[in-house]
């Protein structure tokens, strides 16, 4: 960071950083990181920024996979947001997973970077079938603290706000933001990171919905979720099967951010 003002950003993480839900494989993903850097151009506009994330990779693999070349690229900035895709698995263990995102922050700041992250939201409140994994989402938001905290890492809490559950901020399959929580996602890390122009306004609820969706129809569309989405990503689990199997990172190298004239 030269005067204030950081020049390279790297992004390691899994689906959410790879932009999954904000735009699609045809016309590109965009996505909560590729939405900060923006905002980061706009106070910084040499800014170079890399994204080294693959959707369907657990803490283990992010950290295997992308921390020897996020360090190469010696970022001033970096985020490392995971652990949503070993919380999803049977195995899940907590402390493995915050041992990858402490790997991860240790070498990130002993370069010299700032580094951010997230806590996440209790699934629970937007999908009843996943409520048993509430528990899981606390105990590992806990060791995320804790290890940002030993690092000297920059925690965006976006599971303290209500509005995240909202269901207007998430994609159809309500394992990913959509466009508009992607960008509330931006907003929280440039809040945290204490950017220019930067606020709070992201932790505001959105509009009350005038309209209350029967009971009836709420069961019949968590019965169609559970069909189109939930016993697909069943089926991969069981084969051994991932949706990031054979792809790559989407930026892997530190290019010139253009800033859209509207976000």
């Amino acid at each position: 960071m030269t005067n204030g003002a950081y020049l390279r950003y790297v992004a390691l993480g899994d689906s959410q950083t790879e932009g999954v839900g904000d735009g699609d494989d045809a016309q590109g993903l965009r996505g909560w990181a590729d939405r900060l850097a923006e905002h980061v151009a706009r106070h910084s506009p040499g800014v170079r920024y890399a994204n080294l994330a693959v959707r369907g990779r657990r803490a283990g693999q992010v950290r295997a996979e992308q921390l020897a070349p996020a360090l190469a690229l010696r970022p001033d900035l970096a985020t490392v947001v995971a652990g949503v895709n070993d919380l999803l698995r049977p195995g899940f263990d907590a402390d493995e997973v915050a041992g990858h995102l402490d790997a991860m922050f240790a070498a990130l700041t002993a370069q010299g970077a700032t580094v951010a992250t997230l806590t996440f939201p209790d699934v629970g409140r937007m999908t009843p079938l996943a409520r048993p994994l509430g528990p899981r989402v606390l105990a590992l938001n806990a060791r995320i603290r804790e290890a940002a905290g030993r690092h000297g890492v920059v925690v965006a809490e976006t599971a303290a706000h209500p509005v995240v559950t909202d269901p207007r901020l998430w994609s159809p399959d309500r394992l990913h933001a959509g466009p508009l929580g992607h960008a509330r996602i931006a907003a929280a890390v440039a809040h945290a990171l204490a950017l220019p122009g930067s606020d709070a306004d992201w932790t505001r609820p959105l509009p009350a919905e005038e309209t209350r969706t029967p009971a009836w129809r709420s069961v019949t569309t968590e019965l169609r979720w559970a069909g189109t989405f939930l016993g697909p990503w069943i089926v991969r689990r069981l084969r051994g099967r991932s949706s990031g199997d054979g792809r790559r990172a989407k930026r892997p190298a530190l290019l010139p951010v253009t800033v859209p004239s509207r976000t």
